[in-house]
């Protein structure tokens, strides 16, 4: 049992079926949710999505420390092992997690703008990242030039950004300002349906509201079809 076997068993092939193969390189995606149902477990799902295809990821978190981060991948990693037989998880675990590295930054005084700055100066020094997740955005403190530099630097760089931020509303135009929503190939939104987290496809590409049958399990916190 290998890396590549954990890739193709990835929760994100499920969400890959539905959307074309989901987000290309260059590209960026949203994931929203009230507080607590699950916005971090989604974002790094697909960072570690990424980091089985033996990409180099960097995750930024707004809200988060490193512990609580790594943590999150343990988690998530151990579950997502667990699908297959692997005699060799520790070597794996070990051969991926190279792969990562976490920056915490806080909004008040470190702008997006200065974050693609950084990721700038990881490729200058040598780290050739393929995907980025920024945890735990609030749009009420960025500007349309932020997200004008993340996505100039994704598409130049050929990276794939996936970006979280809180949205109390389940509707696509509410889900990030006017001004900044257009920048998003694909929106996903996680919503609480009769004690279940329902993920929805608010928007992908030039598609709104397509139908998924995926959740979080309850337990793992895994992107699972519905059955």
């Amino acid at each position: 049992m290998s890396k590549q076997d954990l890739y193709e068993s990835s929760p994100i092939r499920a969400f890959d079926s539905i959307c074309d193969g989901g987000l290309k390189a260059g590209e960026l995606g949203l994931v929203t949710a009230k507080k607590g149902l699950g916005k971090t477990s989604v974002l790094v799902q697909f960072g570690m999505d990424m980091l089985l295809g033996s990409k180099q990821l960097v995750h930024v978190s707004f809200d988060q420390k490193s512990g609580n981060v790594i943590s999150w991948y343990d988690g998530i990693f151990t579950e997502v092992a667990k699908k297959k037989s692997l005699s060799n998880e520790a070597e794996v675990k070990d051969q991926i997690m190279r792969n990562r590295t976490i920056l915490n930054f806080n909004q008040d005084n470190f702008n997006l703008e200065k974050v693609v700055n950084t990721l700038n100066a990881l490729k200058a020094g040598g780290i050739d990242v393929a995907g980025v997740v920024i945890d735990g955005v609030d749009f009420a403190k960025v500007s349309e030039e932020d997200f004008q530099s993340v996505a100039n630097y994704a598409k130049a760089t050929k990276t794939r950004v996936w970006v979280s931020a809180t949205a109390e509303s389940d509707k696509l135009e509410d889900s990030a300002p006017k001004n900044i929503l257009p920048y998003f190939t694909a929106v996903v939104h996680l919503v609480s349906k009769n004690s279940v987290t329902q993920v929805e496809l608010l928007k992908f590409g030039d598609k709104k509201d397509i139908p998924t049958n995926l959740k979080l399990d309850s337990k793992t916190l895994l992107l699972t079809p519905n059955k």
